[in-house]
């Protein structure tokens, strides 16, 4: 058995610092890069870039709201789905553009915040963001959250999937992740986060906060990178992978 683990990242921007991006990048195989609407500069998405390329991790663009004071978790309504499609397009190609300049190359695109959620609850914004990655790379991988919008509309457009779990956020009974204002909605321990992980791995489902099973393809698990624990809640996660003989790469060789 293999899997990816994955990390939303590059989310600093100007004089402002979040998360241990150097740190993060020994561990994950895979980076979602933030680029400039919720997060992140083109300094940043360079930089990130080109510390993602010397460790031998894969980048993608991780497009969001343009919404830098809520960190894009606040929904935005009123835009059209094509100006979805567009602030989407425009944002993969910005992190191409950056990534060509340090040497390395996109290889998926997965949502971030507000947009991934709605993104997962309303095939509309699945397919706007289809369209994106179609429109500007059809050979990018659309990341998805098995079985919801997303999922759906990935082989709607013909694009590659990589099905995502989640190491540090509890799912509902529907499959979606249950909201950050609900108790426990976030998980803080690293080791009960590895533990879950290794559970849903082994069984080939999610599982959700009531114990139920969901079965689901898995080939990349997301530890975020915004937390004060997010370095060390990943490398318990990866040690606990590789433990129990699981190989973590890449989902997409670079």
């Amino acid at each position: 058995m293999q899997v990816d683990l994955n990390c939303d990242m590059g989310e600093s921007f100007g004089r402002w610092t979040l998360g241990d991006d150097a740190a993060m990048l020994d561990i994950v195989t895979s980076a979602n890069v933030a680029c400039g609407f919720h997060g992140g500069d083109p300094n940043v998405m360079v930089e990130t870039a080109r510390l993602a390329k010397e460790k031998g991790v894969a980048i993608g663009a991780h497009p969001g709201f343009n919404d830098l004071a809520g960190f894009g978790r606040r929904v935005v309504r009123g835009d059209t789905m094509a100006e979805i499609e567009r602030m989407v397009a425009y944002q993969i190609g910005a992190m191409q553009a950056c990534a060509a300049l340090a040497g390395h190359a996109v290889t998926h695109v997965k949502a971030h915040g507000a947009l991934g959620n709605l993104s997962n609850e309303e095939p509309d914004f699945a397919r706007a963001i289809a369209r994106a990655i179609k429109g500007v790379d059809a050979t990018l991988v659309y990341v998805i959250m098995p079985g919801l919008p997303t999922d759906r509309a990935a082989a709607e457009y013909g694009l590659e999937a990589a099905a995502e779990i989640f190491a540090d956020r509890a799912y509902e009974d529907d499959g979606q992740l249950m909201s950050r204002r609900k108790p426990g909605a976030v998980l803080h321990d690293a080791e009960d986060a590895a533990a879950r992980v290794l559970a849903m791995l082994r069984e080939g489902a999610v599982v959700t906060a009531s114990g139920k099973r969901i079965p689901a393809r898995i080939d990349t698990v997301c530890v975020h990178g915004d937390g004060a624990t997010a370095v060390a809640m990943a490398r318990r996660l990866r040690e606990g992978l590789e433990t129990d003989g699981i190989a973590v790469r890449p989902f997409r060789t670079i």
